[in-house]
């Protein structure tokens, strides 16, 4: 079975060989190779070079054995032509946080085929590159609840405090922010399987921040939106919520064909509880990659066993590759996933 094939299939849970495997940010600072195509340029330039972007898209597959390419590009890529001024240190700051309706009001949603070609050329290019090796393209983008808390923060935060407080205070103006990033989203969707991925991930990282109920009330919805939206594409779409341990039971049932799921949550106790209905993804600690390679073997082993009972599961880490992961981790981790069909 080629990784394609292997991919897709565990994303809709048909019958595999073995779980497939890549890695959340497996494109970037831990590889000598990444530090040396982004030498001298500045972060957002690297999203938008084209030749630049595709050849760190493609590196993870040759240099770890990966067996998805995810296109390289940032959460806040297609923000800025909705008329916010931006920049990153190293994280995304915006220079006039939104707080007010007039703002809000004020924010265009683009149509990404005219607001960023870049990052349809690079999908394109991509899935071209890829299509001798039957390797899956991955595109992604952040998810509105997340997109919202920096707009509205200004920049990252532990708490995302301003944020929170405008759910109680004012509700409504963030309704109305949501709307439209949920509209963008959809639209930046279905664009990147336009030009050519076969899957999209949807990165809600600070979604963890809200019991229960407030997820309930602000994300769940808009889950469940976006997964109508995107049902008729053949691309599976991937649900990731940082810190989300306390929201499975919801994210299973927003109809997303994969749940990613982080290193907080029992892996085989969400395969028993939803993966009849679900495909999952994940989960092992990044920071776990600093272990030898024997453990590394072991806790691949014991991922897959874990997730035996769910329709399908994609070998991953349960959040995104550090700066000071060892490539030699990496590869350990990938030639562990394949060593479970020798």
């Amino acid at each position: 079975m080629n990784p394609r094939e292997r991919f897709l299939r565990s994303c809709r849970g048909e019958s595999v060989d073995r779980p497939p495997v890549w890695l959340m940010r497996q494109a970037g600072r831990y590889l000598p190779e990444y530090r040396a195509v982004r030498q001298g340029v500045g972060f957002l330039e690297m999203c938008a070079d084209v030749e630049r972007a595709v050849e760190v898209s493609l590196q993870p597959v040759d240099l770890v054995g990966s067996e998805a390419v995810i296109l390289f590009q940032d959460i806040f890529t297609p923000i800025p032509a909705m008329g916010v001024d931006l920049d990153f240190a190293p994280g995304p700051v915006v220079a006039k946080p939104i707080r007010e309706a007039g703002q809000v009001e004020a924010l265009r949603v683009p149509d990404p085929r005219e607001s960023v070609p870049h990052v349809l050329e690079i999908l394109g290019r991509l899935r071209e590159a890829l299509a001798s090796r039957e390797v899956p393209l991955i595109g992604f983008a952040g998810a509105p609840f997340t997109l919202a808390a920096y707009l509205v923060e200004g920049h990252g935060s532990k708490s995302f405090s301003v944020l929170k407080a405008m759910l109680q205070k004012r509700p409504d103006d963030v309704e109305a922010l949501l709307e439209k990033l949920t509209v963008l989203t959809v639209d930046y969707l279905r664009a990147q399987v336009e030009a050519g991925a076969e899957a999209v991930q949807l990165f809600d990282t600070w979604a963890g921040l809200l019991d229960p109920e407030a997820y309930a009330r602000w994300v769940q919805p808009i889950h469940e939106r976006i997964a109508r939206a995107l049902a008729d594409l053949p691309a599976p779409l991937i649900l990731f919520v940082a810190n989300g341990a306390h929201v499975v039971d919801r994210m299973a049932v927003v109809g997303a064909d994969v749940i990613s799921l982080d290193w907080r949550v029992d892996l085989g106790a969400a395969a028993r509880a939803h993966g009849a209905s679900v495909s999952l993804q994940g989960n092992l600690d990044p920071c776990w990659l600093h272990a030898p390679r024997e453990r590394i073997f072991e806790m691949v082993r014991a991922m897959a066993e874990a997730a035996s009972a769910a329709r399908g599961h994609v070998l991953n880490l349960g959040h995104g590759c550090l700066p000071d992961t060892p490539v030699e981790g990496v590869r350990a981790f990938t030639d562990a996933a394949r060593a479970l069909g020798a």
